[in-house]
C-alpha cells in the first residue's frame, strides 16, 4: 500500500486520531462536574448524568437514582447554554473525527491527500479543536 503522506503527515494522522479519540471519550463521559447531592457523589457532563435526584410521587419525596444515564430528552438537559455546548462540542468531535479518519486512510491510499486537502483539513480541524474545547475552557 502506498501512502500520499510523508512522515510528518503520517505522524499528523495518528495523532489527529488520538486526539479525536480522547475528545470523543471526554464528550460521552458524565464526569465534568463532580459534587455532592443529598450525601451521594454525583457528576454530569453535557448529556450524561450519574447519581441524580428524581421525584418520587408515591411517597411524596426526592430519592437519589444511583446509576448513569443520559438525558430523557434533548430539552431535558438543565439550559439552554448547556444544550448549546451539548451541540457546538459533538460538532467538533465530528470535525475531529472525520479529519482523522480521513488522515489514516491517506496512510493506507495513495493520492488521497495533496497538498490542498492536507491544508483544508488542518483548516477544518482547528475548527472542530475550537469548537470541542473552546466551550469547556469558556472561549
Amino acid at each position: 500500500m502506498a501512502s500520499s503522506l510523508t512522515c510528518a503527515g503520517i505522524i499528523w494522522a495518528f495523532l489527529s486520531f488520538l486526539c479525536a479519540a480522547a475528545s470523543c471519550v471526554g464528550f460521552f463521559m458524565p464526569y465534568w462536574l463532580l459534587g455532592s447531592q443529598l450525601e451521594k457523589s454525583v457528576s454530569f457532563g453535557t448529556f450524561r448524568r450519574c447519581s441524580y435526584p428524581v421525584r418520587d410521587e408515591s411517597r411524596q419525596m426526592t430519592v437519589m437514582v444511583e446509576q448513569c444515564g443520559r438525558y430523557a430528552s434533548f430539552q431535558a438537559i438543565p439550559s439552554a447554554e448547556w444544550r448549546i455546548c451539548t451541540v457546538v462540542t459533538g460538532l467538533g468531535c465530528g470535525l475531529l473525527l472525520l479529519v482523522a479518519l480521513t488522515a489514516l486512510m491517506g496512510c493506507c491510499v495513495s493520492e488521497l491527500i495533496s497538498r490542498t486537502v492536507g491544508r483544508v483539513a488542518g483548516g477544518i480541524q482547528f475548527l472542530g479543536g475550537k469548537c470541542s474545547c473552546g466551550e469547556r475552557m469558556g472561549v
